[in-house]
Order: C-alpha cells, then sequence, then structure tokens
C-alpha cells in the first residue's frame, strides 16, 4: 500500500495525469457548485413554505442562514458521491497513464470499455454510492448522539465503496475473451485504499486529488497482487 501511495503521488506531473487531474477537478467543483445551489434553494423554498418569515417575524435572515446550513452539510456528505461519479469519466485515463508508464506489456493487452460502458458503470456507481449512503442514514442518525458516529459509520461505508469501484476500474480492463475481469484484490486491501481516500476527501483541496491518486493506487495494487 506505502509503495502504491508513492509511486501515484510521484506520477502526479505526468502530462496525462495533470490533464485528468484539471478536468475531474473542474467538473467536479462545477457539479458541487450546482449542487450547493440546488440544495439553498430547494431549503429556502421548502421553509417559505412552511411559513417561517411569518412565524419569526423576519425578513428571511433565519431562513437564509438555515437553507445556508443545509446546503452546506448536504454538499460535505454528498461530495465524495460526486468526486466518485466523476472519476468513473476519467477514470481509465488514469489507469491508462499508469499502466503505460509502469506496465507497458499489461498495458498493450488491455481492452479499453469505450465511452458508452464507462458512462453506464458511472451512473451505476453513482447510483449505488447514493442507495448506500441512504441506508445508513438511520443508523447515522442514531449514532449522532456520540459526536464522531454518524462520521465512522459514512467514513466505512464509503471506503467499502470506493475500494470496490477503484479496483473494479482496473480489473475489468483487463477481462479475457468470456468478460471475466481479473482476479480481485482482499477485501481488506480494498478497503484501506478506500480508506485512505475517504481521509484525503476530507482534506480542502487536496480532496480535488483523491480520486486520481486512488485510480492510481489501485493500478498499482491490482498488478502487483502475487500471483496465486
Amino acid at each position: 500500500m506505502i509503495t502504491a501511495f508513492a509511486l501515484a503521488l510521484a506520477q502526479l506531473t505526468d502530462r496525462r495525469i495533470v490533464a485528468v487531474l484539471l478536468k475531474s477537478a473542474g467538473l467536479t467543483v462545477v457539479a458541487v457548485a450546482l449542487l450547493g445551489w440546488g440544495l439553498w434553494a430547494g431549503s429556502a423554498s421548502l421553509l417559505d413554505g412552511f411559513g417561517l418569515d411569518a412565524m419569526l417575524g423576519d425578513s428571511g435572515a433565519v431562513r437564509g442562514f438555515l437553507s445556508f446550513v443545509a446546503a452546506l452539510l448536504g454538499v460535505w456528505l454528498l461530495f465524495r458521491i460526486v468526486a466518485l461519479a466523476v472519476l468513473q469519466l476519467f477514470a481509465d485515463e488514469v489507469v491508462e497513464a499508469v499502466e503505460a508508464r509502469h506496465y507497458p506489456e499489461i498495458a498493450a493487452r488491455a481492452r479499453p470499455l469505450g465511452l458508452h460502458r464507462e458512462l453506464g458503470l458511472a451512473l451505476r456507481s453513482t447510483l449505488r454510492s447514493l442507495l448506500w449512503n441512504l441506508a445508513v442514514l438511520p443508523v447515522a442518525l442514531v449514532l449522532i448522539v456520540t459526536g464522531v458516529g454518524p462520521l465512522l459509520v459514512f467514513a466505512a461505508v464509503n471506503a467499502m465503496l470506493l475500494g470496490r469501484e477503484l479496483t473494479e476500474t482496473v480489473r475489468i480492463r483487463h477481462r479475457d475473451t468470456r468478460g471475466v475481469p481479473l482476479p480481485d484484490l482482499p477485501f481488506v486491501t480494498r478497503f484501506v485504499l478506500g480508506a485512505i481516500c475517504v481521509a484525503l476527501l476530507t482534506v480542502p483541496f487536496v480532496n480535488l486529488l483523491a480520486s486520481v491518486l486512488g485510480a492510481a493506487m489501485a493500478t498499482h495494487l491490482v498488478h502487483r497482487r502475487p500471483a496465486v
């Protein structure tokens, strides 16, 4: 894992990786901004429908503040899902760049997915992430009295999801004639990979690099897995 992280970090200056970083970071920022605006406008409209201003005798300052808090919380909860969805659009490019530099013989045997299949995988991945996060929401609400409970629940679920999605992106490029991808990594390895990405996603500005670093790490982990 340490070697995979070091190699991924060292390749951040690669021209192809930089291009993906710029595209994914830009699209993520735009998507998160639109999401935040939508959550703010929706919350404000909902609170206005409840007649909050009339109840408080307020001109809208409280409603605006509550809407802002709701949007901020929503963006914080959904950022990982947005980042993962954006990554799926460009993950193949990251894997290609890593394989071209470190595993040229393996890269020559790769079978790219194509845009149509990449979009399908991105959509399924986003829906899976959204459904899992919604499924554990009741558990997180129960644990809210602990302070860190909800954070740990969402971190664990997203680590599991990210580890799976990142390694699958690499494995599926090297499927055989029957469409069977490379063998999966052990659950613990995938989980640790996902946990590292989740941790990076919590750091401002670094979170824009997290998904690309994760895809590069997954490539090294899959191709450096000891033969069974």
